[in-house]
């Protein structure tokens, strides 16, 4: 599937998940699964993981270019250990696993944990900050939400739901979240780069729709940056939280 194999809708389609993108990094962190399942209902489905992925580093890059200065990094350095073993071991269930399986897995992973997260605020103090992994809970929270968002970043571009759940249960703020958020997937991002190349996911021809789609980001983080100045904190968690599991259901559901 290239850009000349698409027809108008087709494109219209993965513009407007673009754009989605590009506002889920800037303003509501998970929504972009809805550009996955987009992405996936267009594309052939693993393909569309490795059109999908310079799409979001593009939106990676405007979101800590926005939010750089917020970015928590012990809670980042705490994590990233964990991620690169996710990444690992989601490379190494590609290599076997069909699309359903995957589909399955990932959607059931992200209701169980948006489940927790809701349990856990609302047994949670009120006002509590970051912890950023400091205690021995934290620190074992850090690494296991660490090697599952790994896991489904790497298996399906779905570590934002993941990442948004434990950045939530963490205790941070919007800003803070939005900070800590961007720097992380524009680090992992990037680290896949290799990974889905040697996958056959990421050639020549997919790299030329990912110059055309990528146009579409810029207005929807600019959307998503205006957005989010408008949106409190409470609804903030709400819609993140929505957003994934919507995303989780569309995975379940296909």
């Amino acid at each position: 599937m290239t850009l000349w194999h698409l027809t108008g809708w087709e494109f219209a389609a993965l513009a407007f998940a673009a754009l989605l993108v590009g506002f889920s990094k800037t303003a509501v962190s998970g929504a972009n699964t809805v550009s996955l399942a987009i992405f996936a209902a267009v594309l052939p489905a693993r393909a569309s993981t490795g059109v999908l992925l310079p799409v979001l580093i593009a939106g990676d890059v405007l979101a800590v270019l926005t939010y750089r200065r917020h970015a928590h990094w012990p809670t980042l350095w705490r994590l990233f250990p964990a991620v690169a073993a996710g990444v690992v071991l989601g490379t190494l269930f590609l290599v076997w696993a069909d699309d359903g399986v995957v589909r399955t897995s990932i959607g059931a992973i992200l209701l169980v944990m948006a489940a927790v997260t809701v349990w856990r605020r609302r047994t949670a103090d009120a006002g509590q900050g970051p912890d950023g992994g400091t205690t021995r809970a934290g620190r074992v929270k850090a690494r296991s939400y660490g090697v599952l968002g790994g896991f489904t970043t790497m298996v399906a571009n779905a570590g934002g739901p993941v990442m948004s759940m434990y950045l939530l249960s963490a205790g941070f703020r919007k800003l803070g979240f939005l900070g800590t958020s961007a720097f992380f997937f524009l680090v992992v991002n990037v680290s896949k780069l290799p990974f889905s190349a040697g996958l056959g996911l990421i050639d020549g021809r997919s790299l030329v729709l990912d110059a055309a789609l990528m146009v579409f980001v810029v207005p929807g983080a600019l959307i998503g940056k205006w957005a989010v100045n408008r949106i409190n904190q409470r609804l903030f968690e709400q819609l993140v939280i929505a957003a994934t599991v919507l995303g989780a259901l569309q995975l379940l559901l296909r």
